[in-house]
């Protein structure tokens, strides 16, 4: 009968990824070699455990997994030719699934003396930062669900999905094997103004009636303080104005995008007689229609 991974962890189909690394956690607690000497149904167990969190523990593995394209061990599913199925090599030919004493050397390596060796399980966090902070980058010490703590640096211009990868923060090596990694997957919390595109930051700027038809110079904030800015006159709501080199410095180019500045008009909240007033007169004479090409569709 094949493995059940998921009965392997005594969990069920759709457990969380939480789940999951909580009952490995558990499970590789209680049947460590190290904890267990000389036990040899525990060695067992603590292979078939760590070899389910291998595939499990791995969103990638775990994805292909539940839709039946890898087995167990990780092999590729042939159409129509399971394990369930294999009832032994065919005469004179050889075994296509191996001998388990090949699999579980390859996926734990080999020792000396009949004992195994292998590397620590890697374990996967979720770290949620700022947007200011992805864009400026910084160094944090960020305490893990077991309660351990680990200083992470994080480069500027990162974005998310980014994985942060700490060497040998993972869960330890068995048998002299070297520990595991710890992979952070950044997610960045949006910002009430700036919105990344790219490199570029994009960002709305409400401006008066006046201050669109006159020009004025604003204040504008960008990731590195407040910046002076030109309104040109007759600008429009829509209208993109270019900060050069106030966007994102690219984590691996070191490029550095544009703060791009999105003209929004926003009228009083009352209007008072004498701004009516001046409008219904300027209406007689400078009257004009900026939704003519609008109308050429139809």
């Amino acid at each position: 009968m094949t493995q059940d991974l998921y009965a392997t962890l005594g969990l069920k189909r759709g457990a969380s990824d939480d789940d999951i690394r909580q009952a490995y956690r558990k499970l590789a607690k209680q049947y460590h070699p190290d904890r267990n000497p000389g036990d040899k149904r525990a060695e067992e167990m603590f292979k078939k455990i760590s070899g389910a969190f291998a595939i499990l523990g791995n969103p990638e593995k775990k994805k292909r997994y539940d839709a039946g394209e890898i087995d167990a061990s990780g092999n590729e599913r042939a159409a129509g030719y399971y394990y369930r199925d294999y009832s032994g090599p065919p005469r004179g030919g050889s075994d296509p699934f191996g001998d388990y004493s090949d699999l579980f050397g390859d996926l734990f390596g080999r020792g000396t003396g009949g004992r195994f060796s292998m590397r620590g399980m890697d374990f996967r966090y979720t770290l949620e930062i700022d947007f200011l902070e992805a864009a400026k980058g910084l160094k944090k010490r960020i305490r893990l669900p077991e309660g351990d703590e680990l200083d992470v640096s994080v480069p500027a211009g990162v974005d998310t999905g980014h994985i942060l990868k700490l060497r040998g923060k993972g869960e330890p090596g068995v048998g002299g094997g070297p520990p595991g990694d710890a992979l952070i997957e950044l997610r960045i919390r949006p910002h009430p103004v700036f919105e990344r595109q790219g490199d570029d930051i994009l960002m709305e700027l409400p401006v008066t009636i006046d201050e669109a038809v006159l020009g004025a110079k604003v204040e504008v904030p960008t990731i590195d303080g407040r910046v002076t800015l030109s309104i040109p006159k007759g600008a429009s709501s829509g209208q993109v104005l270019r900060l050069r080199g106030k966007g994102i410095k690219n984590a691996q180019t070191k490029a550095t995008g544009d703060q791009l500045v999105k003209v929004k008009i926003v009228m009083p909240s009352m209007i008072d007689p004498e701004l009516e007033a001046f409008m219904a007169r300027w209406r007689e004479s400078h009257a004009y229609d900026p939704r003519a090409k609008l109308r050429e569709l139809n």
